[in-house]
């Protein structure tokens, strides 16, 4: 796949305008306090599990009022989305412009193999973060599916499987795939079974639509 100053020259150039925008500038003391609100939220998330640390406790922790944390991030779930976004922001980032077989890198790899380095990537990334993930992707009913990361990770797979398999239905069969990477299922299934078998069974989804044995 080439690439231009603009980004890769096909499909995946539509995967560009899916990615968040960029958080907008703001005043100097706006931005310390926003960072600050984030750093305590990674660390008490960290030390205590989302479920053990109140909206109180960051805005302590931050030395800001709570009345701060509560206007810029609204609840748990937005403090969640916001400390996501640089880890998605960066995956995103790697399959558009890096290396294969993540990323196109000259087209290098095939659509499947593709496929399996960003369920690879993206358990990496989830199973990292699983709790404040589960938070992001449950703050309401159906908000995963509402999340503009979500909406990036469809549309990349659904091009994956597009050219790995032409003759099915790759927008139902991207769910598909997705489904097992949703942090509500990972967390069942990594309490019940361990993070290893969780992973295997992602991957062995993902090949079983991409060899045609789902149909669709």
């Amino acid at each position: 796949m080439s690439s231009d100053k603009n980004g890769p020259r096909s499909v995946y150039s539509e995967l560009v305008e899916l990615r968040p925008a960029p958080p907008p500038k703001e005043r100097a003391d706006a931005a310390r306090n926003r960072a600050a609100v984030l750093d305590a939220a990674a660390r008490l998330f960290a030390d205590h599990g989302v479920d053990g640390v109140t909206m109180d406790a960051v805005a302590a922790a931050a030395g800001v009022g709570k009345g701060t944390v509560f206007r810029r991030f609204g609840d748990k779930s937005g403090l969640a989305v916001a400390l996501l976004d640089e880890r998605e922001r960066d995956l995103q980032e790697a399959i558009l412009f890096g290396p294969a077989p993540l990323g196109p890198d000259g087209d290098r790899a095939a659509p499947g193999e593709r496929l399996a380095a960003f369920v690879e990537a993206y358990l990496d990334y989830a199973l990292g973060h699983l709790d404040l993930l589960r938070m992001s992707e449950t703050a309401s009913p159906g908000a995963r599916y509402r999340i503009g990361a979500y909406r990036f990770w469809h549309r990349h797979v659904t091009l994956l499987l597009a050219g790995a398999r032409p003759d099915g239905d790759a927008e139902a069969l991207a769910h598909a795939v997705l489904a097992p990477l949703g942090a509500e299922h990972l967390r069942a299934v990594v309490t019940e079974l361990g993070a290893a078998r969780a992973r295997a069974a992602a991957h062995a989804v993902a090949a079983a639509v991409v060899a045609g044995v789902v149909a669709g």
